[in-house]
């Protein structure tokens, strides 16, 4: 397994993977600095999330190969799913899987998402459109959303 560092406006992202996919990309805390130097198991992933947050790319084509049970890989596919830009709430994902009754399976598996951006667990919002839990921050997932579908600019000049 091959790790890499790379610089984003939500802070330093560390992107986990080997030849079969990336397993994990998270926002560090730690010391750990960005490189230029990345794997090439890495490399297009890191140059896709770059693209990413210059506003350029709003899909991804690298190979993702997370690690979880079968039901949070089947939550995680339908993840992505959800258009870039727009929003989904855990009801409406739950109904899509086809048990309204697992929305806290579902809210449970989308929290341990292990490809953050990428397997876009930030789309999933509240019924009544409130941006509810985010492992990386609640203020991480607003500027994820805003930077996807930024409102339009008013002004009276």
């Amino acid at each position: 397994m091959k790790t890499t560092y790379i610089q984003t406006p939500l802070g330093i992202t560390a992107i986990e993977g080997d030849e079969n996919g990336v397993t994990k990309i998270t926002t560090q805390t730690s010391a750990d600095k960005p490189n230029d130097n990345h794997p090439i198991e890495l490399a297009t992933a890191c140059h896709e999330l770059k693209e990413y947050f210059k506003g350029s790319r709003t899909h991804f084509t690298f190979k993702l190969n997370p690690e979880g049970t079968n039901f949070q890989k089947k939550v995680w596919k339908a993840l992505l799913e959800i258009p870039f830009g727009t929003t989904t709430s855990y009801l409406e994902l739950s109904k899509k899987l086809g048990d309204v009754k697992a929305i806290r399976a579902v809210a449970a598996a989308n929290g341990k998402n292990p490809i953050w951006v990428v397997i876009p667990c930030h789309r999933v919002i509240g019924s009544d459109g409130s941006l509810t839990g985010y492992a990386g921050g609640l203020w991480r997932k607003k500027w994820l959303l805003e930077h996807e579908n930024p409102s339009p600019q008013t002004s009276l000049f």
